[in-house]
């Protein structure tokens, strides 16, 4: 009998409705039931979002991103949960351990997916591994996607959803995909989509077909190209799985009521600097820059930012800076959102804080 033999496979493990599956292991009686999690819990509040959702408020239209009180009018028997992202963070540190212990590679994409790299004759095998394992240890359930890249392997894993395992390969990545609208790759969204159709370019098969210099001549010489590769079904096929480093920091806040007073906006700019200097303290890293995001009242979003003189993680340095930038604002209408945050210098241009005088 003929066997396989073994050969470089990329896993996307997405854990399924991610967040909402923590609260429920928490709210066990509240299975069943459309549930939506984010903010304080509070519905009625102004300026709160959905960071997700139950499948069942997912069936009223409820989704991540959206206003709770839009959510609430579109699904009123929904309850609704605050968000809770130490118990995410740990509930994830938990799940990747359990991928570590197989013999793959495993890199960490967020609380909620994974890229796994592994040689193997039976992936599907492997996936199903995967999942009883996270499920044992954690009571959570994922979806496994199976390709050649991590492109094809992450678009697989959205159709397997939920709790299942599918495979996309260049295989079959023409009778999949090619029908499909070009915002159904991974990195291109509506507004580059629109932008496509404008240029008459709908699927995907259409975007596979289109003159590279074409697209480069709309998109860029870098994008253009890549939009194309896109609908090859290429894409990146290492595993890295060296830990992920923060860049930089940040902390922003959204009122309940517009801010039009310069000394309140900068009041409140002073606190988020300050807490970003704390946060910035507790990693053990140094900022280099600092941005200020203004969110104008309805939508409108400015940034500005500066250089500081030499890394840093001086409150007082940060903070200074922070509201120097803030002096470049035209703070002329109202203000609904205010942010500050700080660039990190990476590991090889930084001294350690033990070696600081």
């Amino acid at each position: 009998m003929a066997t396989r033999s073994a050969r470089d496979w990329i896993l996307h493990v997405d854990l399924d409705q991610f967040i909402a599956a923590v609260e429920l292991l928490r709210h066990p009686e509240l299975r069943g039931r459309p549930v939506v999690v984010g903010g304080t819990g509070d519905p009625t509040r102004p300026r709160t979002v959905a960071a997700t959702a139950t499948y069942e408020a997912r069936a009223h239209g409820v989704h991540s991103g959206m206003p709770l009180r839009t959510a609430q009018r579109r699904c009123p028997e929904a309850i609704f949960l605050p968000s809770d992202p130490p118990a995410y963070e740990a509930a994830s540190r938990e799940v990747m351990a359990v991928l570590r212990e197989f013999p793959v590679r495993v890199e960490v994409w967020g609380w909620d997916e994974a890229f796994v790299g592994a040689a193997t004759d039976d992936p599907e095998a492997l996936a199903a591994d995967l999942q009883r394992a996270v499920l044992a240890r954690t009571r959570l359930t994922c979806s496994v996607g199976i390709g050649d890249n991590k492109h094809q392997a992450k678009l697989a894993s959205a159709f397997a959803k939920p709790a299942g395992v599918h495979r996309l390969t260049s295989d079959n990545w023409a009778e999949t995909m090619n029908h499909r609208s070009t915002d159904a790759l991974w990195g291109i969204g509506a507004k580059t989509a629109r932008k496509l159709a404008a240029q008459g370019v709908h699927t995907v098969a259409e975007l596979a077909a289109a003159d590279p210099a074409e697209l480069a001549r709309h998109f860029g010489p870098t994008n253009g190209p890549w939009l194309r590769y896109l609908a090859l079904g290429k894409g990146e096929a290492e595993v890295v799985t060296t830990p992920w480093i923060a860049r930089g920091h940040s902390r922003e806040t959204t009122f309940e009521h517009d801010l039009t007073d310069r000394t309140d906006i900068a009041h409140h700019v002073a606190t988020l600097a300050g807490r970003v200097a704390q946060d910035t303290i507790a990693s053990g890293r140094q900022a280099t820059r600092v941005t200020v995001k203004v969110r104008y009242a309805p939508f409108l979003t400015r940034t500005r930012q500066a250089t500081l003189p030499a890394a840093t993680t001086d409150p007082a340095a940060i903070t200074r800076t922070a509201l120097t930038v803030l002096g470049r604002f035209d703070l002329d209408r109202p203000v609904r959102l205010l942010g500050v945050a700080v660039d990190y210098a990476m590991p090889d241009d930084q001294p350690t804080l033990d070696h600081l005088d």
